[in-house]
């Protein structure tokens, strides 16, 4: 009998599974039965179910419908008419998890924990103008009388050549159908497992969503902070519900308005600039309301600022914005112009940012572009080259002067550069302000609810207090507030 060599100065390595060694496990297991529907890319993930070995005893079915007219005679029609969606993907998982259970009768199959895979995918085009993307999930079972859990995700191809991207994808498939099966217990982990085998460079995942009884405690917001924390994507996005939603789907042919601060806690001072800005983008030439998207943009550096992420401080600001009925976005764009790169993969229409003075003023600060070769140019250039306009909330001064786009400082070699932007219409004043708002700062408000001070509740919109309260966020504490009154 041989035993493992260990050397003097060993690290510990975890050992990551083959590809072929999950899907023989998965194969191996007696109780896992499920179906394969693949459209886009041929039938990648189950070809290593079969290439495993014993597959028979997991594959009931492995299907691919091509044609737009089985696929619609099939799961329906779309009423967009598009193929690669996640209403598509949706209906895949669920007919295809009614037909398991509809044919293979609980009676005789007493034991089996029925899956169903399925992904609707778009490679790379001829021309190789568009990468392409897609929709994978899964939707399982882990006891036979338990309800389907189901785990949804997009991805968008990073790689040139259709082949690979058909390789990438068949990896991806089995890593979520192994995570879902033996990491759905650690949703975190089971998230960093999917890149198994794989490269940032090859793929970017930048929406997914849990749902089901083993997710019922999941916090999909805090996986999507997983994405833009472990590199997965630059950006994601959730609604007012909660639930993770495709950038691209609602940005794409938007006019946008972006906010972005810390909102630690959302205060007056912050809606009071989202609505002025609001009414001033609303009123420009080229923006229809109907067709505006906003956005409250939270940075992972700015989640950072204490150190490392604190996630219970992440969903108080979260909890506090959709419940204003907000859309959020965290980025891993620490400069603005990155913000409006990003938007304008899917939007040409007029975008606006709203934003305060001293973040314009910091704008205007060198040292955030030595790393471009061009310099603040080559920034201002992919910051005001689009139809691009900024709703300055102006400040007061320690001198309880009021500071706007008329007479705040910048850098004096940066002075003729701000002035031909002003000039010109890019830089334009939020004046219709609340001017006691002024002396409201978020900081000053987060330290009066952890000191216990009285006051505090003035400086937030309505209704927001009393979350804070009732669901102790950001550390308040009732009985702090009753000793500091006794």
């Amino acid at each position: 009998m041989t035993t493992d060599i260990k050397i003097r100065g060993d690290k510990a390595i975890e050992q990551i599974p083959s590809i072929k060694d999950k899907a023989l496990r998965i194969n191996l297991n007696e109780s896992i039965y499920g179906t394969f529907a693949e459209i886009g890319a041929g039938q990648e993930t189950v070809r290593h179910f079969f290439r495993a070995g014993a597959s028979s005893g997991t594959i009931a079915k492995a299907m691919s419908a091509y044609d737009k007219d089985f696929s619609d005679a099939i799961y329906g029609i779309e009423e967009d008419g598009r193929y690669v969606t996640e209403s598509r993907l949706k209906k895949m998982l669920a007919h295809e998890t009614q037909l398991i259970e509809e044919r293979l009768h609980r009676e005789k199959h007493p034991n089996k924990i029925f899956f169903s895979y399925a992904n609707t995918v778009a490679t790379i085009d001829f021309a190789k103008q568009y990468k392409g993307h897609g929709w994978v999930g899964i939707k399982f079972q882990v006891e036979p009388d338990e309800e389907y859990n189901e785990i949804i995700l997009h991805i968008r191809f990073k790689e040139t050549d259709a082949r690979l991207q058909q390789e990438t994808l068949g990896i991806l498939g089995v890593n979520l159908i192994y995570g879902a099966f033996y990491k759905h217990n650690d949703p975190k982990r089971l998230l960093r497992y999917l890149y198994d085998h794989l490269d940032k460079d090859q793929l970017e995942i930048d929406t997914i969503n849990f749902s089901g009884p083993r997710f019922a405690e999941v916090d999909n917001r805090l996986m999507s902070l997983q994405l833009v924390k472990n590199g997965m994507t630059d950006a994601v996005m959730f609604g007012p519900d909660g639930n993770n939603i495709l950038p691209a789907a609602v940005l794409y042919k938007k006019n946008i308005l972006a906010l972005r601060g810390s909102f630690r806690p959302v205060t007056k001072v912050n809606m009071n600039m989202y609505k002025k800005s609001y009414n001033m983008f609303i009123d420009e030439n080229k923006v229809d309301k109907e067709n505006t998207f906003v956005v409250f943009e939270i940075t992972l550096s700015n989640l950072k600022a204490e150190g490392e992420i604190d996630e219970r401080d992440f969903l108080d600001r979260a909890e506090l914005l959709c419940s204003l009925g907000q859309t959020v976005m965290i980025s891993n764009f620490q400069e603005y112009f990155k913000v409006v790169e990003y938007f304008s993969n899917y939007t040409k229409a007029r975008m606006g940012l709203a934003m305060g003075v001293n973040n314009l003023v910091e704008i205007f600060d060198e040292k955030y572009y030595r790393h471009l070769s061009g310099g603040i140019l080559e920034a201002f250039g992919k910051l005001f080259y689009r139809d691009l306009k900024v709703y300055l909330y102006p400040m007061k001064d320690e001198n309880g002067t009021i500071v706007n786009s008329d007479n705040l400082k910048v850098h004096p070699r940066m002075k003729e550069l701000y002035k031909f932007f002003k000039f010109n219409g890019k830089v334009v004043d939020i004046k219709d302000y609340e001017e006691k708002n002024l002396e409201i700062f978020s900081r000053k408000v987060l330290k009066m609810i952890g000191e216990g001070e009285k006051g505090w509740e003035s400086m937030l919109p309505s209704g927001i207090p009393e979350i804070i309260k009732d669901h102790k966020l950001f550390g308040y504490q009732e009985e702090t507030i009753t000793e500091k009154t006794n």
